[in-house]
Protein backbone atom coordinates (compact mmCIF):
# COMPACT_ATOMS: atom_id res chain seq x y z
CA UNK A 1 0.00 0.00 0.00
CA UNK A 2 2.04 2.63 -1.43
CA UNK A 3 -0.66 5.29 -0.93
CA UNK A 4 0.35 4.85 2.92
CA UNK A 5 4.29 6.00 3.06
CA UNK A 6 4.68 9.69 3.97
CA UNK A 7 6.99 10.35 1.11
CA UNK A 8 4.81 8.99 -1.48
CA UNK A 9 1.54 11.24 -0.05
CA UNK A 10 4.20 14.24 -0.49
CA UNK A 11 5.36 13.46 -3.87
CA UNK A 12 1.78 13.00 -5.20
CA UNK A 13 1.23 16.46 -3.69
CA UNK A 14 3.91 17.86 -5.27
CA UNK A 15 2.57 16.41 -8.57
CA UNK A 16 -0.54 17.82 -7.85
CA UNK A 17 0.76 20.97 -8.88
CA UNK A 18 3.92 20.25 -10.95
CA UNK A 19 3.58 17.45 -13.73
CA UNK A 20 6.12 14.68 -13.64
CA UNK A 21 7.00 10.99 -13.52
CA UNK A 22 7.68 8.74 -10.95
CA UNK A 23 11.02 6.62 -11.32
CA UNK A 24 12.00 4.08 -8.47
CA UNK A 25 15.79 4.05 -7.62
CA UNK A 26 15.41 1.01 -5.57
CA UNK A 27 15.75 -2.14 -7.85
CA UNK A 28 13.65 -4.58 -6.59
CA UNK A 29 9.84 -5.32 -6.00
CA UNK A 30 10.13 -6.00 -2.40
CA UNK A 31 12.67 -4.58 0.57
CA UNK A 32 15.64 -6.51 1.02
CA UNK A 33 17.87 -6.53 -1.73
CA UNK A 34 21.47 -7.15 -2.13
CA UNK A 35 22.23 -5.36 -4.94
CA UNK A 36 24.98 -2.75 -4.14
CA UNK A 37 23.48 0.31 -3.12
CA UNK A 38 25.59 2.68 -5.33
CA UNK A 39 23.82 1.27 -8.91
CA UNK A 40 20.46 1.55 -7.65
CA UNK A 41 18.96 3.84 -10.53
CA UNK A 42 20.86 2.07 -12.91
CA UNK A 43 18.24 -0.07 -14.67
CA UNK A 44 16.01 3.54 -15.23
CA UNK A 45 19.10 5.78 -16.84
CA UNK A 46 18.25 4.67 -20.15
CA UNK A 47 14.39 6.40 -19.86
CA UNK A 48 15.89 9.27 -17.30
CA UNK A 49 18.04 10.36 -20.32
CA UNK A 50 15.21 10.07 -22.68
CA UNK A 51 13.10 12.08 -19.85
CA UNK A 52 15.77 15.02 -20.33
CA UNK A 53 14.35 16.10 -23.54
CA UNK A 54 10.93 16.91 -21.92
CA UNK A 55 11.67 17.49 -18.05
CA UNK A 56 13.19 20.79 -16.35
CA UNK A 57 14.77 19.23 -13.17
CA UNK A 58 14.68 15.28 -11.41
CA UNK A 59 13.92 15.52 -7.89
CA UNK A 60 15.31 12.78 -6.03
CA UNK A 61 13.75 11.83 -2.34
CA UNK A 62 16.48 9.45 -0.39
CA UNK A 63 16.44 8.97 3.50
CA UNK A 64 20.16 10.36 3.96
CA UNK A 65 22.58 11.82 1.78
CA UNK A 66 23.72 9.36 -1.38
CA UNK A 67 25.46 9.93 -4.33
CA UNK A 68 24.22 7.25 -6.10
CA UNK A 69 26.05 6.42 -9.54
CA UNK A 70 23.27 7.36 -11.65
CA UNK A 71 22.83 10.64 -10.60
CA UNK A 72 26.24 11.66 -12.38
CA UNK A 73 24.70 10.45 -15.98
CA UNK A 74 22.08 12.89 -15.67
CA UNK A 75 22.23 16.52 -17.28
CA UNK A 76 19.32 18.24 -15.64
CA UNK A 77 19.30 19.93 -12.58
CA UNK A 78 18.51 17.98 -9.53
CA UNK A 79 16.91 18.44 -6.61
CA UNK A 80 17.81 16.12 -3.89
CA UNK A 81 15.78 15.80 -0.72
CA UNK A 82 17.40 13.84 2.82
CA UNK A 83 13.98 12.99 4.34
CA UNK A 84 15.63 11.93 7.69
CA UNK A 85 18.16 14.43 7.61
CA UNK A 86 21.78 14.14 8.16
CA UNK A 87 22.30 13.01 11.30
CA UNK A 88 25.23 10.72 11.02
CA UNK A 89 25.79 11.36 7.87
CA UNK A 90 29.38 11.08 6.28
CA UNK A 91 30.75 14.30 5.83
CA UNK A 92 32.42 13.43 2.20
CA UNK A 93 29.32 11.87 1.08
CA UNK A 94 27.42 14.95 1.64
CA UNK A 95 30.11 17.35 -0.11
CA UNK A 96 30.24 15.12 -3.27
CA UNK A 97 26.78 14.82 -3.40
CA UNK A 98 26.16 18.92 -3.13
CA UNK A 99 28.92 18.96 -5.92
CA UNK A 100 26.23 17.41 -8.20
CA UNK A 101 22.78 18.96 -7.25
CA UNK A 102 21.39 22.46 -7.39
CA UNK A 103 19.81 22.12 -4.20
CA UNK A 104 19.88 19.78 -0.89
CA UNK A 105 16.43 20.26 0.87
CA UNK A 106 16.37 19.19 4.72
CA UNK A 107 13.82 18.83 6.88
CA UNK A 108 14.99 20.56 9.80
CA UNK A 109 17.24 23.90 10.80
CA UNK A 110 19.84 21.74 12.62
CA UNK A 111 20.53 19.80 9.47
CA UNK A 112 21.06 23.09 7.84
CA UNK A 113 23.31 24.14 10.44
CA UNK A 114 25.45 21.13 10.23
CA UNK A 115 25.48 21.15 6.49
CA UNK A 116 26.98 24.50 6.86
CA UNK A 117 29.93 23.65 9.35
CA UNK A 118 30.41 21.21 6.62
CA UNK A 119 30.91 24.49 3.96
CA UNK A 120 27.76 23.35 2.26
CA UNK A 121 25.90 26.45 1.35
CA UNK A 122 23.90 25.01 -1.47
CA UNK A 123 21.07 23.73 0.98
CA UNK A 124 17.65 25.10 2.50
CA UNK A 125 15.09 23.04 4.76
CA UNK A 126 11.92 22.64 3.41
CA UNK A 127 9.89 20.95 6.67
CA UNK A 128 7.79 18.13 6.09
CA UNK A 129 4.74 18.50 5.59
CA UNK A 130 0.99 16.90 5.99
CA UNK A 131 -2.69 17.98 5.41
CA UNK A 132 -3.90 19.91 8.37
CA UNK A 133 -7.54 20.14 7.75
CA UNK A 134 -7.61 16.21 8.12
CA UNK A 135 -7.32 16.26 11.78
CA UNK A 136 -9.08 17.34 14.67
CA UNK A 137 -8.90 16.85 18.27
CA UNK A 138 -12.12 14.01 18.90
CA UNK A 139 -13.04 13.59 22.38
CA UNK A 140 -11.80 9.84 23.53
CA UNK A 141 -14.72 7.36 23.88
CA UNK A 142 -15.77 7.11 27.81
CA UNK A 143 -13.91 4.11 29.40
CA UNK A 144 -11.15 3.95 26.53
CA UNK A 145 -8.52 2.16 27.69
CA UNK A 146 -4.30 3.34 27.43
CA UNK A 147 -4.00 3.25 24.15
CA UNK A 148 -1.52 4.00 21.50
CA UNK A 149 -1.19 4.31 18.04
CA UNK A 150 2.08 2.49 15.97
CA UNK A 151 2.09 4.38 12.67
CA UNK A 152 5.51 3.32 10.95
CA UNK A 153 5.24 0.09 10.07
CA UNK A 154 8.62 -2.47 8.94
CA UNK A 155 9.35 -3.14 5.58
CA UNK A 156 11.63 -5.36 6.53
CA UNK A 157 11.51 -8.50 8.82
CA UNK A 158 14.87 -6.95 10.45
CA UNK A 159 12.89 -3.76 11.42
CA UNK A 160 10.92 -4.95 13.71
CA UNK A 161 13.41 -4.94 16.15
CA UNK A 162 15.02 -1.78 14.41
CA UNK A 163 11.19 0.05 14.67
CA UNK A 164 10.52 -1.07 18.43
CA UNK A 165 7.77 -3.87 17.45
CA UNK A 166 9.10 -6.18 19.32
CA UNK A 167 9.61 -3.96 22.24
CA UNK A 168 6.30 -2.81 22.01
CA UNK A 169 4.63 -6.38 22.10
CA UNK A 170 7.00 -6.97 25.13
CA UNK A 171 5.60 -4.28 26.65
CA UNK A 172 1.91 -4.66 26.40
CA UNK A 173 2.77 -8.21 27.81
CA UNK A 174 4.10 -6.36 31.10
CA UNK A 175 1.64 -3.44 31.11
CA UNK A 176 -2.05 -5.58 31.12
CA UNK A 177 -4.02 -2.64 30.66
CA UNK A 178 -2.04 -1.32 27.79
CA UNK A 179 -3.80 -1.40 24.27
CA UNK A 180 -1.80 -1.23 20.85
CA UNK A 181 -2.91 -0.46 17.59
CA UNK A 182 -0.63 -0.72 14.55
CA UNK A 183 -1.01 0.66 11.20
CA UNK A 184 0.40 -1.80 8.88
CA UNK A 185 1.04 -1.37 5.15
CA UNK A 186 0.31 -4.88 3.18
CA UNK A 187 4.06 -5.77 3.78
CA UNK A 188 4.94 -8.84 6.65
CA UNK A 189 1.22 -9.10 7.45
CA UNK A 190 1.36 -12.92 8.25
CA UNK A 191 4.62 -12.24 9.95
CA UNK A 192 3.16 -9.24 12.08
CA UNK A 193 0.55 -11.89 13.41
CA UNK A 194 2.77 -14.22 14.43
CA UNK A 195 4.28 -12.21 16.57
CA UNK A 196 0.87 -10.91 17.65
CA UNK A 197 -0.37 -14.41 18.67
CA UNK A 198 3.31 -15.15 20.21
CA UNK A 199 2.93 -12.30 22.67
CA UNK A 200 0.00 -13.44 24.29
CA UNK A 201 -1.53 -10.63 23.86
CA UNK A 202 -3.68 -10.83 20.85
CA UNK A 203 -6.93 -9.23 22.46
CA UNK A 204 -5.19 -6.04 23.41
CA UNK A 205 -3.18 -5.49 19.91
CA UNK A 206 -5.35 -3.99 17.06
CA UNK A 207 -3.25 -4.46 13.40
CA UNK A 208 -4.94 -2.30 10.62
CA UNK A 209 -4.05 -3.24 7.05
CA UNK A 210 -5.99 -0.94 4.78
CA UNK A 211 -6.09 2.76 3.97
CA UNK A 212 -8.19 4.35 6.81
CA UNK A 213 -9.15 7.52 7.73
CA UNK A 214 -6.64 8.28 10.68
CA UNK A 215 -7.87 10.89 11.97
CA UNK A 216 -10.82 8.68 13.23
CA UNK A 217 -8.25 6.30 14.54
CA UNK A 218 -6.70 8.67 16.22
CA UNK A 219 -9.72 9.61 18.05
CA UNK A 220 -9.84 6.04 19.93
CA UNK A 221 -5.79 6.37 21.72
CA UNK A 222 -4.25 8.41 23.74
CA UNK A 223 -0.59 9.11 21.97
CA UNK A 224 1.46 7.85 19.03
CA UNK A 225 4.73 6.57 19.33
CA UNK A 226 7.64 5.92 16.99
CA UNK A 227 11.01 3.96 17.88
CA UNK A 228 14.23 3.87 15.70
CA UNK A 229 17.22 2.28 16.75
CA UNK A 230 19.04 3.63 13.04
CA UNK A 231 18.82 7.40 12.03
CA UNK A 232 17.53 6.72 8.24
CA UNK A 233 15.29 4.25 9.44
CA UNK A 234 12.31 7.23 10.08
CA UNK A 235 11.63 10.84 8.41
CA UNK A 236 12.82 12.88 10.72
CA UNK A 237 9.61 14.16 11.40
CA UNK A 238 7.52 10.88 11.29
CA UNK A 239 4.28 11.75 9.74
CA UNK A 240 2.46 9.81 11.94
CA UNK A 241 3.66 11.96 14.76
CA UNK A 242 2.42 15.15 13.09
CA UNK A 243 -0.78 13.67 12.71
CA UNK A 244 -0.72 12.83 16.16
CA UNK A 245 -0.40 16.52 17.47
CA UNK A 246 -2.51 17.47 15.01
CA UNK A 247 -5.23 15.86 16.81
CA UNK A 248 -4.47 17.12 19.99
CA UNK A 249 -2.90 13.70 20.58
CA UNK A 250 0.98 13.98 22.66
CA UNK A 251 3.51 11.55 21.04
CA UNK A 252 6.42 9.12 22.55
CA UNK A 253 9.76 8.48 20.56
CA UNK A 254 13.39 8.04 20.87
CA UNK A 255 16.44 10.58 21.31
CA UNK A 256 17.60 9.42 17.94
CA UNK A 257 14.85 11.00 15.83
CA UNK A 258 15.24 14.88 15.46
CA UNK A 259 11.68 15.64 16.36
CA UNK A 260 12.29 14.62 20.12
CA UNK A 261 13.99 18.33 20.15
CA UNK A 262 10.37 20.06 19.23
CA UNK A 263 8.21 17.28 21.68
CA UNK A 264 11.41 18.07 24.30
CA UNK A 265 10.68 22.42 23.92
CA UNK A 266 6.48 21.97 23.52
CA UNK A 267 6.04 19.54 26.50
CA UNK A 268 3.69 17.72 23.87
CA UNK A 269 4.97 13.95 24.54
CA UNK A 270 7.62 11.81 26.26
CA UNK A 271 11.45 11.40 25.20
CA UNK A 272 12.92 7.89 24.98
CA UNK A 273 16.71 7.56 26.14
CA UNK A 274 17.22 3.95 24.64
CA UNK A 275 14.71 1.78 22.77
CA UNK A 276 14.48 -1.25 25.66
CA UNK A 277 10.92 -2.41 27.33
CA UNK A 278 12.02 -0.89 30.26
CA UNK A 279 12.68 2.69 28.82
CA UNK A 280 9.34 2.52 27.11
CA UNK A 281 7.46 1.32 29.99
CA UNK A 282 8.85 4.13 31.94
CA UNK A 283 7.97 6.86 29.56
CA UNK A 284 4.49 4.83 28.89
CA UNK A 285 3.55 5.43 32.72
CA UNK A 286 5.24 8.42 32.66
CA UNK A 287 2.67 9.81 29.87
CA UNK A 288 -0.07 8.81 31.71
CA UNK A 289 0.75 9.63 35.00
CA UNK A 290 0.85 13.50 33.45
CA UNK A 291 -1.50 13.21 30.43
CA UNK A 292 -3.31 16.20 30.82
CA UNK A 293 -0.19 18.23 30.89
CA UNK A 294 0.80 16.45 27.47
CA UNK A 295 -2.26 16.51 25.90
CA UNK A 296 -2.24 20.11 26.40
CA UNK A 297 1.06 20.89 24.77
CA UNK A 298 0.36 18.40 22.18
CA UNK A 299 -3.32 21.01 21.46
CA UNK A 300 -0.49 24.42 21.15
CA UNK A 301 1.79 22.59 19.66
CA UNK A 302 -0.61 20.72 16.77
CA UNK A 303 -1.29 24.44 16.10
CA UNK A 304 2.23 25.15 14.64
CA UNK A 305 2.70 22.20 12.27
CA UNK A 306 3.78 22.73 9.01
CA UNK A 307 1.33 21.76 6.33
CA UNK A 308 1.11 20.04 3.21
CA UNK A 309 0.31 23.07 1.10
CA UNK A 310 3.59 25.21 2.47
CA UNK A 311 5.82 22.17 1.65
CA UNK A 312 4.24 22.32 -2.22
CA UNK A 313 4.58 25.59 -2.10
CA UNK A 314 8.13 25.83 -0.93
CA UNK A 315 9.18 23.25 -3.58
CA UNK A 316 7.40 25.08 -6.68
CA UNK A 317 9.26 28.51 -5.18
CA UNK A 318 12.59 26.21 -5.83
CA UNK A 319 11.36 24.48 -8.74
CA UNK A 320 10.47 27.82 -10.16
CA UNK A 321 14.37 29.42 -9.49
CA UNK A 322 15.81 26.18 -11.67
CA UNK A 323 17.08 27.14 -15.05
CA UNK A 324 15.86 24.80 -17.36
CA UNK A 325 19.25 24.32 -19.63
CA UNK A 326 20.51 20.74 -20.24
CA UNK A 327 24.23 20.63 -17.83
CA UNK A 328 26.89 19.54 -19.66
CA UNK A 329 27.71 16.05 -20.20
Amino acid sequence: MAACDAVIQEIEAIRSQIPGEIFHLYPAQVPGTRFPRRFWGLQHLLWLRLAERSVTLHHVFNPDCYLFHVLKFLRRPIIYTAVTGVRGENPAMAQALARKVQMLAVPMQTDLEQLRRWRITNAMVIPAGIDVTDFESLPLPPGTPPTLLIGSAPWTEEQFRTKGVDVLLEVAKRLPNLHLIFLWRGVLEAEMYRRVAASGVRDRIEVINTQVDVNRVLARVHASIALASNDTLIKAQPQSLLESLAAGKPVLLNELIPMAEKVKRDHCGVVIETVTPEAVMQAVNHLFANYDDYHNGALIAGQSIFNRRQMVAAYVELYQGVKPLLRQA
